[in-house]
């Protein structure tokens, strides 16, 4: 036999007066309790975590455990945190160079180090919410040798951008069997003596320098040396002698230009206004990419420099020019660009135009 039908406003009223209605939240809260717990279980952070804002102290000062030519176990006094410290990173500095380990306790054996190199370590703590602590003092650390073979010869110098006053070198690396600290260029002076002219340290060492301070027409030899982190150095490097250029030279340029719309023909003449001869001469004056030389008499084109200058030189007749002589040239080209910043030799002429 069916019972009588019940409605829903019925039915809620049972509900809220039967006996097993605490049962019922009771099983609620403990269903609630089961979710938080596997959210926790799962990676969930918990609220502490989540409202930790305290770092860990900083950890003690770094001592060497044990050490060999290629690793070293470091130690400290471990941080403390108001809930737990969970990891420490390790850092090492070499030169500009940087790597970083992580350890879970306050001791690390660090490996593949090299031989003579000397190491700055640090160490910091991290908790679970991320906080990081200042960071140790520091541990300067110079590996034990390891390396008691020197480099080998450094190739013989090439001179290139000859000046007045400077030259610039380069030369084929060392080999090394370690690490290459870098190399120390000397000047070869009367029976051999040497004088030590700079280092070129860059870290890893490049294989080029420029030499200033040098007195205009003047020969000089160098000579290269390389040198490990041990300190072991190498044998010296052929020498490359070379002859600086003499001073530029004094000028001045008058100039006379005919010009249209689209073109020039300009009369150059050229005055050492120095107390030397010249004897061979270049002359640059600005001139653009799109213009084109259609005549050039007294001179002859040598090249275009970066697109931007014309570089004319001397013919066989008019190599030198005495002090106070003048030599006269002249061009035909395309463009509205007129001859500026003249130079003869390097040296910038004073122009004046007619």
């Amino acid at each position: 036999m069916t019972g009588p039908l019940r409605s829903p406003e019925s039915e809620a009223i049972i509900l809220r007066d039967h006996p097993w209605r605490g049962v019922r939240s009771r099983a609620a809260a403990l269903a609630a309790c089961a979710l938080t717990a596997a959210l926790v279980a799962t990676g969930a952070t918990p609220a502490y975590a989540a409202a930790d804002t305290e770092a860990p102290t900083t950890p003690g000062p770094i001592t060497v455990a044990a050490i060999d030519a290629t690793w070293v176990e470091l130690t400290w006094a471990a941080s403390t945190d108001n809930v737990g410290v969970v990891s420490y990173p390790v850092s090492a500095q070499f030169e500009d160079n940087g790597r970083t380990w992580s350890t879970d306790t306050n001791s690390i054996r660090i490996t593949d180090l090299r031989p003579s190199r000397t190491y700055t370590f640090f160490v910091a703590a991290l908790d679970a919410a991320g906080n990081r602590s200042l960071s140790s003092s520091t541990l300067r650390l110079t590996m034990p040798p390891g390396d008691d073979q020197p480099p080998g010869a450094p190739g013989q110098p090439v001179a290139y951008n000859v000046a007045a006053t400077q030259v610039s070198l380069r030369w084929a690396h060392s080999v090394e069997n370690v690490v290459l600290d870098r190399y120390q260029v000397f000047r070869v002076g009367a029976g051999g003596a040497l004088t030590f002219v700079r280092d070129v340290s860059q870290y890893p060492p490049v294989n080029s320098t420029q030499i200033s301070g040098l007195t205009p027409n003047t020969t000089y030899t160098f000579v290269v040396q390389a040198r490990d982190e041990v300190g072991n150095l190498s044998p010296l490097s052929a020498p490359v002698t070379v002859t600086t250029l003499p001073p530029p030279p004094s000028c001045a340029v008058r100039s006379v230009v005919r010009q249209w719309s689209d073109g020039f023909v300009a009369h150059l003449a050229v005055q050492n206004t120095g107390t030397t001869a010249i004897n061979g001469w270049t002359m640059t004056w600005r001139f653009w990419a799109g213009q084109q030389v259609q005549g050039i008499w007294g001179a002859k084109v040598i090249d275009r420099l970066n697109n931007s200058y014309l570089r004319v030189g001397n013919t066989g007749r008019n190599a030198v020019i005495p002090p106070g002589g003048t030599v006269s040239l002249g061009l035909v080209a395309s463009g509205t660009q007129l001859p500026q910043e003249i130079t003869l030799n390097g040296g910038l002429c004073v122009v004046a135009d007619e």
